[in-house]
C-alpha cells in the first residue's frame, strides 16, 4: 500500500476514530453508565461491539500506515528495515488478537 491509497487509509481511519470518540463522549455525557454491569452490557452490546471493531481496525491499520512510513523513510538497511516491518505486523496483529478477545469475548 502505498500514494494514494495509504494516503486514503490514513484519513478515513483518522475520521472515523474522531467521529467515534465523539460518539463516545457525547454518550457518556448524556447517559453515563451506573454501574459496572451497566457499562459492560452497554459495550458488549452488538452495535457498539461492531462500532469498536471498526475503531480498533481504523486505529490498526493507521498505525500501520504512519509507523511503515516512518520505517520506510528513515531506515536505510534492508534486512533491518524488513525485520522492523516484521516486528510491527506482528505487535499491531497481536494488538488486534487482545483487543478482539476484550470487545467480543468480555475478557482481558
Amino acid at each position: 500500500m502505498s500514494g494514494l491509497r495509504a494516503w486514503m487509509v490514513q484519513r478515513v481511519s483518522a475520521v472515523y476514530m474522531l467521529f467515534f470518540i465523539v460518539f463516545l463522549l457525547a454518550h457518556f455525557l448524556v447517559d453515563p453508565p451506573r454501574s459496572y454491569a451497566a457499562w459492560r452490557d452497554w459495550v458488549m452490546s452488538p452495535a457498539i461491539g461492531v462500532s469498536a471493531s471498526v475503531f480498533g481496525a481504523a486505529l490498526l491499520a493507521h498505525a500501520w500506515v504512519g509507523l511503515r512510513d516512518v520505517i520506510l523513510d528513515y531506515v536505510r538497511p534492508a534486512a533491518l528495515r524488513l525485520s522492523l516491518l516484521g516486528l510491527l505486523a506482528l505487535a499491531l496483529a497481536t494488538l488486534g488478537v487482545w483487543f478482539i478477545r476484550i470487545v467480543w469475548l468480555g475478557h482481558g
